[in-house]
């Protein structure tokens, strides 16, 4: 009977049509479920597996690696945890966490990896386990010996061994990827069994930008999925999944443009990111292939309008989607560049082309002084017109959190549909720390309400941020989410404005081009109905060591 019923499910399965969307698919049995990843099992049904958390709001406890279970992708149900309160490995300390599961059919049996936060190494030393079950439900059994132990940092602190990704090759050689912003994105090979790492790891993505890493293989390919920017902060959440891709395993990984995931300026073409409707923090993802051979890409978001599981800047509330993912040109991009979807087929991809030009509300700086249009919030003397650019030492000053205490230089903005465009030279360097220099373009609403697209030094990193703050509960939300990569000293940024029809809102998508010819668009973030933000420039962050930004030109078009 058992296999009668197996049998039946397989087959429902492969008759279920594929579905023109899924997106929030753990709604029914939760409401959050973070770090998915989806698998299927011998039974025909998929099994999804989520972080430690609660899973309801008011629900005041939490399950340890919950799972779910589904016949066709989209209606779910909740099947139990993976571990009880009192189970954990010989290596695992008693206040640990179990976070971001990866589970692997390996011969008769299935192998779940899993980020064990505390170790009884010493505090905050992170390790890798493995526990092994007879089918994907469980019951699930630890293996007592890390596959990945903890990792000193060489300055009394431990590497972030987080975020494990198992990956076969067409050989039989299996891989596991692991690490987050402190330390990077590394790769080991695994015994046969893969319950032990063999050789010397290899890093493939560097630290303080990447984290959540997942590889598939697609026409001769491997490709690197990975997120960015920061996980949880509420309704600004600014997680997105960006890809490279390379020919082995180990790496290395570069992006559509050459540019590679392993140095100070990384690349990563973008497949999804915020695109301005209710889901903020589109990242963490698994990919899951249906019966037909569609792509599907499993991850998680946070609802702007419900942020939080229970109390603000508590657990932050992160459902499970499920988007179509397209291959185009060689690379995936959820619903053809739409990203997440928020009611069936909902939403269309909009990347600007520069129109018309509006010359009324440009400036190319070719005089000896700032135009009457130009208005200062907090005026800085030092920035100045000169030799054709508008020249601005960076400030020792920010506008994010309570601070707000930089200089804006702003102007009125057209109506409708319009591209604001700079040409920004900033040298910034390569490795250094330089916390947290930046320049580029601002659309402003105030002092706590911005949407900022900025050339930025992020600890040894140089990235383009696209972040965003608002009022929230008393106090002021920032996030951001990485938009592209800047050019060596020079780089143009594009702010794209237009007015959603349907809720009033302002929508910003930010561009980013290292030569002004070919240009990556990132996320979306979104301004009140009710007010007007002005567009402006901004350089600030940290005046040490003394670095200028210089502005070209900015420029206002229809699109």
């Amino acid at each position: 009977m058992r296999r009668l019923l197996a049998a039946v499910a397989a087959a429902l399965v492969l008759l279920t049509p594929a579905a023109a969307w899924a997106g929030n698919v753990s709604a029914s049995f939760a409401d959050t479920f973070a770090d998915p990843m989806v698998v299927r099992g011998d039974d025909g049904y998929w099994y999804a597996y989520g972080t430690t958390d609660p899973l309801r709001e008011g629900e005041k406890m939490v399950h340890r690696i919950p799972i779910a279970r589904s016949a066709d992708l989209k209606r779910w149900s909740y099947v139990g945890d993976a571990f009880t309160a009192g189970q954990r490995p010989a290596f695992a300390a008693a206040n640990t966490a179990y976070w971001a599961p990866d589970v692997r059919r390996a011969g008769r049996h299935w192998v779940m990896y899993v980020t064990v936060t505390e170790t009884t190494v010493a505090p905050g030393a992170s390790a890798i386990g493995a526990a092994t079950a007879p089918t994907p439900a469980g019951p699930w059994t630890f293996v007592d010996r890390p596959v990945v132990a903890p990792r000193p940092s060489g300055d009394d602190g431990w590497l972030w061994t987080f975020d494990p990704a198992q990956l076969t090759t067409p050989d039989g050689r299996k891989f596991l990827y692991y690490g987050s912003y402190f330390g990077g994105i590394w790769v080991s090979e695994l015994s046969a069994d893969g319950l032990r790492t063999v050789g010397t790891a290899t890093r493939v993505a560097i630290d303080n930008k990447f984290e959540g890493a997942y590889v598939v293989r697609r026409h001769g390919w491997y490709y690197l999925f990975a997120s960015s920017a920061n996980c949880c902060a509420g309704p600004t959440t600014g997680y997105s999944v960006s890809v490279g891709r390379s020919r082995d395993p180990r790496g290395p990984f570069a992006d559509r443009s050459g540019q590679s995931l392993n140095v100070s300026r990384a690349g990563g073409t973008p497949v999804i990111a915020p695109n301005g409707n209710r889901w903020v923090g589109t990242g963490h993802n698994g990919l899951v292939t249906d019966a037909r051979g569609q792509d599907w890409l499993v991850y998680h978001a946070i609802d702007r309008g419900d942020p939080y599981l229970d109390e603000p800047f508590g657990i932050n509330e992160r459902p499970m989607l499920i988007d179509r993912l397209d291959w185009i040109g060689g690379w995936p991009t959820v619903r053809a560049g739409a990203g997440a979807s928020d009611g069936p087929d909902s939403g269309s991809a909009w990347e600007p082309r520069p129109g018309r030009a509006l010359p009324a509300y440009s400036d190319e700086f070719r005089g000896t002084g700032l135009g009457g249009s130009w208005a200062f919030v907090r005026p800085d003397p030092a920035a100045v017109v000169a030799g054709g650019a508008l020249r601005w030492p960076v400030q020792d000053a920010d506008l994010t959190g309570s601070s707000n205490d930089a200089g804006v230089l702003l102007r009125d903005a057209p109506r409708g549909n319009w591209i604001a465009e700079t040409r920004l030279t900033l040298d910034l360097g390569e490795d250094s720390v330089r916390n947290y220099q930046q320049a580029g373009l601002i659309a402003y609403a105030g002092d706590n309400l911005f949407a900022r697209l900025s050339a930025v030094a992020i600890w040894n990193t140089r990235q383009v941020e696209f972040g965003h703050e608002i009022p929230y509960a008393g106090s002021t939300s920032y996030g951001g989410n990485i938009a592209g990569t800047p050019g060596r000293t020079t780089t143009w940024l594009r702010l794209a404005h237009h007015v959603d029809p349907r809720t009033g809102e302002h929508e910003y998508r930010a561009g980013v081009s290292r030569d002004g010819r070919g240009w990556t668009w990132g996320g979306v973030w979104t301004l009140p109905p009710d007010t007007t933000p002005r567009v402006g420039l901004v350089a600030h962050g940290g005046a040490a060591p003394a670095v200028t930004a210089s502005f070209d030109y900015l420029r206002f078009s229809r699109w």
